[in-house]
């Protein structure tokens, strides 16, 4: 069977570790982090390797919190984003403190990567189902004429909204044969008596199918996406617009590819219920949420038992 990778975009969790770090924060009753149930999640789905996407300045903080004890049960490797590693030519602009997104993570590990791979985010929890699906679906080769093959995990709006506020969601279109057409960032989709709802400016709601499928960044790839984020990242720097704050975003990069007919992206919808502590009032709710897993059987109370 074909090796495959899981890449952990974790360069955003700061650098205090501890106290306010959300990617850090307690969740389950033995002190499990949101990470360490996705790590398990892609083991037991059948994951050969886990790379971290980490600052270098945080590098010995993060194996001591979360690399260590993962090298004890899957093979580790680290890459390292940074705002100044980018192409020949360029340099970082004055007064630059965000990193550069997520298509500059993912560009980041291409020399650790040589096999299919599947694409998270540190914060997020993403269900079993999800892992399952991608893998499998990474493992069985797919083969188009001249076109990229691709996955993205589909979660249902309903599942991935929060109690405390408005999140920003990648909606997504999907044609009769399960093939993503197109992803739109919607900003402030809010949950509501009625279901959920796109709260505007003005105070207005535009309402939205619970049921659509959205993006929560969990996407299958394979090595020829590297060619592509090295070349799309050098564009998107000549034509940056604010040098502050502009980001080279994974769902806008695969929607160009899509639009341009140079990849299929085959959603696999996941009835899992996804959630993060995008709202420090979120992590009660996390916390019972994992409580309830724990009580349902879907994992060990000391996970890694």
């Amino acid at each position: 069977m074909e090796k495959t990778t899981l890449v952990v975009m974790a360069a955003g969790i700061g650098s205090r570790f501890g106290g306010g770090i959300k990617q850090l924060e307690p969740v389950g009753p033995s002190g499990e982090i949101i990470i360490d149930y996705s790590i398990h999640d892609a083991v037991e789905a059948g994951f050969d390797k886990v790379v971290f996407i980490i600052r270098k300045d945080l590098e010995k903080d993060f194996r001591e919190v979360i690399g260590d004890r993962m090298e004890k049960r899957v093979e580790v490797a680290y890459a390292f984003q940074e705002m100044d590693d980018l192409p020949e030519g360029y340099t970082k602009p004055e007064g630059r403190v965000k990193p550069w997104g997520t298509g500059q993570a993912i560009l980041c590990c291409k020399e650790l990567v040589r096999e299919p791979f599947a694409v998270i985010n540190a914060d997020d929890y993403y269900g079993k189902e999800a892992f399952v699906k991608v893998h499998d679906y990474l493992v069985q080769g797919h083969k188009s004429e001249g076109r990229m093959e691709f996955c993205m995990a589909g979660f249902q709006l309903g599942n991935t909204l929060s109690d405390n506020g408005g999140v920003t969601r990648g909606i997504c279109s999907v044609d009769e044969e399960g093939h993503l057409t197109g992803v739109t960032e919607t900003k402030n989709i809010i949950r509501t008596e009625d279901g959920a709802a796109i709260q505007l400016e003005d105070g207005t709601r535009n309402p939205v199918d619970e049921r659509c499928p959205v993006s929560m960044n969990m996407w299958g790839l394979t090595p020829e996406i590297f060619p592509v984020l090295e070349k799309g990242f050098a564009d998107f720097l000549k034509e940056l617009g604010d040098p502050a704050k502009g980001e080279y975003l994974i769902p806008t990069i695969i929607d160009e590819l899509i639009q341009e007919g140079k990849a299929n992206v085959t959603v696999l919808e996941s009835g899992d219920k996804w959630f993060g502590v995008t709202y420090k009032e979120d992590k009660p709710a996390v916390i019972r949420s994992f409580a309830e897993l724990i009580a349902a059987g879907v994992y060990k109370e000391k996970l890694f038992d």
